[in-house]
């Protein structure tokens, strides 16, 4: 276990209950991944289409289909943690400006660490980056089209 700043003792990954979230377990390997390729492939459509409709066919419904797992993931890792806040009423604990437990602390630190999520934050920049090039391409391709 690490210390904290007081040498308390603080809860490592390895015993979070919200480590699914922030933690390196395999399903959230899995569905950072499937976020990625979910998204390169809504993004490559139309190049794909210019080569063979079919491959442009193929990639919408890989992008669907990785975007609905994704999401799926997504809103249940919401709806786990917003459980986990209610059954201890830790918004209405931190409202009141009441004094934490031991327990409330950790949940709250448990809290703090899924929300400072490395491959969420890689995800994001994967969108926006595979966005401006699809983005790029189009305005390149549509100016070609209509002869400018």
């Amino acid at each position: 276990m690490a210390k904290g700043k007081d040498s308390k003792p603080v809860k490592d990954c390895r015993s979070c209950r919200l480590r699914a979230v922030c933690g390196d377990s395999m399903t959230s390997w899995f569905f950072f991944f499937v976020g990625i390729v979910a998204t390169v492939a809504m993004r490559v459509i139309e190049p794909l289409r210019t080569v063979n409709p079919l491959w442009g066919k193929v990639s919408w419904y890989v992008g669907v289909w990785g975007f609905v797992l994704f999401f799926v993931y997504k809103y249940r890792v919401l709806k786990g943690r917003s459980r986990i806040i209610k059954e201890s009423r830790l918004k209405e604990k931190l409202a009141h400006g009441s004094r934490l437990a031991d327990e409330d602390n950790g949940l709250l630190l448990e809290i703090v660490c899924s929300e400072d999520n490395w491959k969420e934050r890689v995800n994001f920049l994967v969108i926006f980056g595979v966005s401006v090039l699809a983005l790029i391409y189009a305005i390149l391709t549509d100016l070609g089209t209509i002869g400018l």
